[in-house]
């Protein structure tokens, strides 16, 4: 008897019984394409929804004698739950691409590519084109291309009304000029440029404060210098807070890098902070020493230490404290780098320590 369909079943089940809707993911699809293709060069040689992405590298492999391709992997983390409690999507998409750009360029990488994904329980176009706007929005502030994309709506997987948010970056070096810290040497300076805030990492600490405590996302936090496009110091809440956004680097460090400054190292200070993030470009025998009292940190952060009586080593572990980016420059190129870094960044600038010779063969060590 052959495997017909006609008759055989009183109820007809579908897709969307399942929990997932095909007509929202196409809509879905309608509302960002416009985002995504806005961010286009003419290297880009696919359309929103080919299978794969094409990006012609004809017109850039001639300025390079050696290039080497550089990627990144991240995503913002819980911050996506404080988006989902405040009622605002629109900075997350921005995070993102920050997150995963700065890790490139810290290796003196060109970002040209950017993927997304975004994945929940019950899919809300609405919701992911704002996300994917402020993707496309943050690409094209910095001249990279948002190729391709996915969206994935898994019921029974992810908690309602939750959101998961990943990026991959894809970035060009020559190979003669990646930065990775071995040029790093005793007597070298630590710069620090500052952070907005908590970036895209240690929410689930953050989280876990605010709640125990009893915070309000609306309570008043004083802010020691406003972001570009903030209200003045003083207006804004825990919300605001939590959410601004995690400062893209990219920019600045291109700049610093055209200026001809000898920058022997970059670290992105990310999950870990300057305790982990750091010695990761550190060479064998140098510790990065770092003055705790040289920058003033961001009350956000005193808040939250005070509030979930957090101790100074897992501070300083699990949050950037105030510093978003470290460089590591010989001394004689401090006040030159400073310049272009403060012009550049738009945000603090100043020296935070020193390298030097930890009198050891293992790996190089932060000292607070």
């Amino acid at each position: 008897m052959g495997a017909g369909f006609e008759g055989e079943a009183a109820v007809s089940l579908s897709y969307r019984d399942s929990g997932v809707d095909i007509e929202a993911g196409n809509r879905t699809v309608d509302l960002i394409r416009h985002a995504a293709a806005s961010t286009f060069t003419p290297a880009v040689l696919t359309g929103v929804g080919s299978f794969g992405a094409f990006y012609d590298l004809t017109g850039l492999i001639g300025a390079y004698r050696e290039p080497v391709l550089v990627q990144s992997v991240d995503g913002v983390g819980t911050k996506t739950v404080v988006a989902r409690q405040a009622g605002d999507f629109s900075g997350i998409g921005a995070d993102l691409v920050s997150a995963c750009c700065n890790d490139i360029a810290v290796h003196g990488a060109r970002p040209l590519t950017f993927l997304d994904y975004v994945a929940n329980d019950v899919l809300v176009p609405e919701e992911v084109a704002e996300i994917v706007q402020g993707i496309a929005t943050a690409c094209r502030s910095i001249g990279v291309a948002l190729i391709g994309g996915e969206t994935a709506e898994m019921p029974g997987v992810y908690l309602p009304g939750e959101h998961d948010l990943v990026g991959v970056v894809t970035g060009i070096v020559e190979k003669s000029r990646i930065i990775n810290g071995t040029a790093i040497r005793p007597g070298d300076v630590v710069l620090g440029a500052g952070s907005s805030g908590l970036h895209t990492n240690g929410f689930s600490l953050a989280r876990r404060i605010i709640a125990e405590k009893s915070l309000s996302l609306e309570m008043p936090v004083e802010r020691s210098y406003p972001p570009a496009g903030a209200q003045a110091p003083g207006k804004w809440t825990l919300k605001d807070a939590l959410l601004a956004s995690h400062i893209n680097y990219t920019g600045g460090i291109a700049a610093l890098l055209e200026a001809g400054i000898s920058v022997r190292g970059m670290a992105h200070i990310t999950g870990g902070g300057l305790i982990e993030n750091v010695p990761r470009v550190l060479p064998t025998g140098c510790d990065a020493v770092i003055d705790r009292d040289s920058w003033e940190v961001p009350p956000l952060f005193t808040l939250l230490a005070r509030a979930g009586e957090i101790e100074r080593e897992e501070l300083y572990r699990v949050f950037n404290m105030g510093i978003g980016l470290t460089v590591m420059v010989p001394p004689e190129e401090r006040d030159r780098a400073l310049a272009v870094m403060e012009e550049s960044f738009k945000v603090p600038c100043l020296e935070i320590g020193r390298i030097e010779a930890s009198g050891s063969k293992g790996p190089g060590v932060v000292r607070l």
